[in-house]
Formats: C-alpha cells, sequence, structure tokens
C-alpha cells in the first residue's frame, strides 16, 4: 500500500473512497473496511485500485484488511475530514518556533487530529509513494509539524466535531512554479510531493506562499501562476470545486523591490475571481516587520 493508506489514518467522509496499492500481475486483492468490501485484479503493470462507498463522519475506530496472496491489517483509523496544507516556509514553520509554542504543544493532545508530513523531495516525472506515516496528535508528535496547519485542523475539529486528517506538503524558499502543472509538465515538487497523494480524497486546500514570487519581481502576473496551480490541482483531484483558501503574505521590510508586493497582493486578491476560493489577510498580525516569518501562527490558521 501508498504509506498515505496506514493505520491511524483519517479517511474523507461523505465521499466515495479510492483505496490502491501494488501487488503482483493478475494477483486477486478484496479490500474490507467497515461493513463494505471490494475487489479488483491486478493488472500487469501491478497496479491495482478499488472503491469504497462513502462513510459518514466517525469517531469510532476502524479496521481495513487487504487481501491478496498475503494480507494487510490496518487499524485507528477515522472518517472525518482530510485537509492538505502547502506553500514554502510560513506554511512549514515548526509549531515550536511560534509564539505561544510551550502551551500550544503541551496542549497538541488530541486523539481524532491525525498528521502526515511529506518529506521535501523534488522528482523528475509523478513520482507513486512517500515516505511519511500517519500520526496521532499528540505533544510528541506535534512540535515539528506545521504550525499554521495545525491551527487550522484544530478549529475545524472544535467546531465541526469531526475526526480532522492533516498532510503538510511544503517546501521552505519554494516558489509557486514547482508545485504547479502547466503547458502540459509538472513541477519537481508536485511530482515528489502532491502527485502521490492524488487518489487520496481530501476536502480541500490551505496555501501559504508567495515571498519569493515577490523576490522574483512576478507581480501581477503571480495570477496566473494561481491560477494555473489552482485549477491543475482541483482537476488532478478530480474536484472542481475543491475549495483552496490562502494567506496574503505579510509585509516585509527586507529585500523587496519597490512596489513589488503591492503587486502581488493584487494578484493574490485577483485570485478571488477563482471560484471555491478565500484568501485571509494578516496584515495586522505583524510583530516584527523585520522577520519574514510572523510569529502568531494561531490567528492566521484561525482566519483560514
Amino acid at each position: 500500500l501508498p504509506t498515505v493508506i496506514d493505520s491511524h489514518m483519517v479517511l474523507q467522509r461523505n465521499t466515495p473512497l479510492t483505496i490502491w496499492g501494488w501487488a503482483d500481475a493478475g494477483e486477486e486483492v478484496t479490500v474490507k473496511l467497515g461493513g463494505s468490501s471490494a475487489k479488483a485484479t491486478t493488472g500487469e503493470d501491478g497496479q491495482w485500485s478499488v472503491e469504497l462507498p462513502a462513510m459518514k463522519a466517525s469517531r469510532k475506530s476502524h479496521s481495513m484488511t487487504v487481501t491478496g496472496n498475503n494480507e494487510i491489517k490496518l487499524d485507528d483509523i477515522l472518517i472525518g475530514e482530510v485537509w492538505v496544507g502547502s506553500g514554502q516556509s510560513n506554511m512549514e514553520w515548526q509549531l515550536k518556533s511560534t509564539a505561544g509554542a510551550t502551551e500550544a504543544i503541551k496542549d497538541a493532545d488530541f486523539k481524532h487530529i491525525r498528521l502526515f508530513h511529506v518529506p521535501k523531495v523534488k522528482a523528475p516525472s509523478p513520482a507513486n509513494d512517500v515516505v511519511a506515516d500517519w500520526k496521532v496528535c499528540t505533544p510528541e508528535n506535534i512540535p515539528a509539524f506545521s504550525a499554521v496547519l495545525y491551527y487550522y485542523g484544530k478549529k475545524l475539529h472544535e467546531e465541526l466535531d469531526v475526526p480532522i486528517g492533516l498532510i503538510n506538503s511544503s517546501w521552505g524558499g519554494s516558489a509557486i512554479e514547482p508545485w504547479t502543472i502547466a503547458d502540459g509538465k509538472s513541477g519537481g515538487m508536485y511530482n515528489g510531493m502532491i502527485a502521490p497523494l492524488l487518489s487520496f480524497e481530501v476536502r480541500g486546500v490551505i496555501w501559504y506562499q508567495g515571498e519569493t514570487n515577490v523576490l522574483q519581481k512576478n507581480g501581477l502576473a503571480y495570477y496566473d501562476r494561481m491560477k494555473a496551480l489552482i485549477e491543475g490541482w482541483r482537476s488532478s483531484w478530480g474536484q472542481e470545486d475543491m475549495p483552496f483558501y490562502y494567506v496574503q503574505i505579510a509585509p516585509w521590510r527586507g529585500s523587496y523591490g519597490p512596489g513589488e508586493l503591492p503587486a502581488l497582493w493584487e494578484a493574490q486578491a485577483k485570485a478571488l475571481t477563482l471560484p471555491h476560493t478565500g484568501m485571509a489577510v494578516i496584515t495586522d498580525l505583524v510583530d516584527n516587520i523585520a522577520d519574514i516569518h510572523p510569529q502568531n501562527k494561531l490567528d492566521v490558521g484561525e482566519r483560514l
């Protein structure tokens, strides 16, 4: 099985579920979950895939068995909401390095929030797996996880009262282009860190990126890149109306060229013309204009 299908995962509620993996050519595979089962026969390429019926949100722990020539048993599976967090360093920024980290880490004991941290990998073509695993949200597992994504998921968990699965796939310093599909070509970060997840059902994406593109002086052209990113990911995930929420990047006194930040802000605002998008404004949350990484990530996550 791919690593994103494992014990402790959260599966997206209210949508048919794709389960996939690899086996010997011609091997029959049976997948059982929550009273449902499905069968597939592996093709010559060694790949198989089945679809299980949609399930309602549940804090009840489910188990899954995948049986072919061998049997794999997964346990502690929950049904709820699954969100992807991506972008550059302000999305990657670890909880332990933020304002109020000590208390936040101590309080991060949520057995129904699950964390999946995708390692940094560029690939020349779309990869089929990542080296990662699902972990329960505990004070031991949370310190190095994305602060913005954690606070976002915590807020959802409190308001929706359902399990939450959080997939962090971000890379500090990255421009938008390596995450994008454009002109039939996909970028190295998309290939290595997004493509392996595309059969896994998710509710939506939160995105915090743009500082590098200000430095590249992309200005209003950043809108076209955002449009390509959003439409490309939606198409790849097979969800034309997948929610895509993003952060208007914070002001910074550093080495941005004159007028470059307002131009990128305008591009970000224009992206709101794309359906099912939303933008969190955080200008007032900057505690140090000389720091490109505002330390208050709690309010950023909650505004998203």
